[in-house]
């Protein structure tokens, strides 16, 4: 390969993978190296606007427990809850498992929220209803890879939601 021809590769290459950089970050695959934590906060506020819920904030501390809790699921990412004193759901996933997949997973679990009822019909909603409770106002979420290779991801929510007899929104 002459030195054009190398220039010509190097710079085709360079193209493509700022390419592949950007798109995976419009389509929320690939994290923010300055923000982290965004898609978490961005597919949160998506599920909420559209039920006219305000929007949720990150916060350091919650994002602290969070992390704290992730790091004792490394050892078989079992899927247990934390028995915290924040609202919480968790994902478990493989590869590189963004924040945005784990968020859009729960939010799968509207249709089966009934605000008529207030209840779920015919599946599971906590999920769906914990990203969209509205007095959840504070954030915080982490991920783990796991000695099994999945990925443990959790997010906690302040004030927990989810209270029997009262609508997330």
């Amino acid at each position: 390969m002459g030195f054009s021809n190398l220039s010509l590769y190097i710079c085709s290459v360079a193209l493509l993978l700022a390419a592949r950089v950007s798109l995976a970050r419009k389509v929320g695959y690939a994290p923010n190296p300055s923000n982290p934590h965004q898609d978490f906060v961005d597919e949160h506020n998506r599920a909420r606007a559209a039920v006219g819920v305000g929007p949720i904030r990150w916060n350091d501390t919650v994002a602290a427990y969070a992390q704290n809790y992730a790091n004792t699921r490394i050892r078989g990412c079992d899927m247990e809850h934390s028995g915290g004193p924040y609202g919480e759901n968790l994902a478990e996933g493989y590869g590189e498992m963004t924040g945005a997949q784990a968020v859009k997973f729960w939010v799968t679990e509207r249709p089966n929220y009934d605000y008529g009822s207030n209840k779920c019909v015919g599946d599971e909603c906590g999920h769906y209803t914990q990203v969209v409770w509205r007095n959840s106002v504070h954030l915080g979420c982490a991920r783990a890879k796991c000695d099994n290779n999945w990925v443990f991801v959790i997010c906690s929510y302040d004030p927990p939601g989810n209270y029997e007899g009262e609508r997330p929104y």
